[in-house]
């Protein structure tokens, strides 16, 4: 079973070598069973060279700026049997890729496996609030996946797809430029195979969205689109904030 990663980076100078370093160690000797792949999106800075500089990663170019091009664009490069999407500001957690092959290789039935983030330069406090809106989301998660039985739950920059099933699906649906990309992935995937969210697969990540936008704000936009996509099949929120570029919006 080969492992592709999917890492979209737009200007992503600053924490992309940290997030490859990550992969890279957990990977030791393994690159014939696992290729890392960075798309470089649209990027203004030394995105590319960086990512180019660690061994034996493969750099594809997306012009246009958007997290689902982006995936996509990664997806088309890739040769793997499961595909692992994470971002270019996450970090793998100890153990994190055999924790996902030994979950893939043992449920054949499982077409998407997905864990919550840990914000590494937020407070505890603040990430105490974050575990306990990740318990909130996990008891919908339960009963949409099983008593509604109209979707379930994956969480964007921790998520790993069977290849087959993403193209049973028609891959990523480029109508989603940011909010909910990964609610309408998982409602997509839910009709055909097991998608599970699971506290046991975490990754460390940055909180500069929280950061930037406030908490309420943020914990508010993620319910709304998630509800919005599982329900209505499209984004709620069309406009997102470029965590880099203080104090933009993008319009889509």
């Amino acid at each position: 079973m080969k492992l592709s990663f999917i890492i979209p980076a737009y200007n992503e100078e600053d924490l992309i070598g940290k997030c490859l370093d990550s992969v890279l160690k957990q990977v030791a000797g393994r690159l014939e069973e696992i290729e890392i792949i960075v798309v470089n999106n649209a990027s203004a800075d030394r995105t590319k060279e960086v990512a180019l500089s660690f061994p034996g990663v493969i750099v594809v170019d997306e012009p246009k700026k958007s997290i689902t091009h982006a995936r996509h664009a990664g997806f088309l490069a890739s040769s793997g049997d499961i595909i692992a999407n994470i971002d270019a500001d996450t970090m793998l957690t100890p153990g994190w890729i055999d924790k996902v092959l030994k979950a893939f290789s043992n449920n054949p039935n499982l077409v998407a496996l997905s864990g919550p983030h840990i914000f590494y330069d937020l407070s505890r406090a603040l990430n105490l609030g974050v575990r306990l809106f990740y318990s909130v989301g996990f008891a919908i998660y339960l009963i949409n996946r099983f008593v509604f039985q109209v979707g379930s739950m994956v969480q964007g920059g921790n998520f790993v797809v069977k290849r087959s099933a993403l193209e049973k699906i028609g891959g990523y649906n480029p109508e989603f430029d940011f909010w909910g990309e990964d609610s309408d992935l998982a409602r997509r995937l839910h009709p055909i195979g097991d998608v599970k969210f699971t506290f046991n697969l975490p990754i460390y990540a940055s909180g500069r969205r929280i950061a930037a936008e406030g908490k309420l704000t943020t914990a508010w936009r993620y319910s709304i689109n998630y509800f919005w996509t599982i329900f209505f099949k499209k984004p709620f929120t069309k406009t997102y904030l470029d965590v880099r570029l203080k104090n933009k919006e993008k319009q889509i």
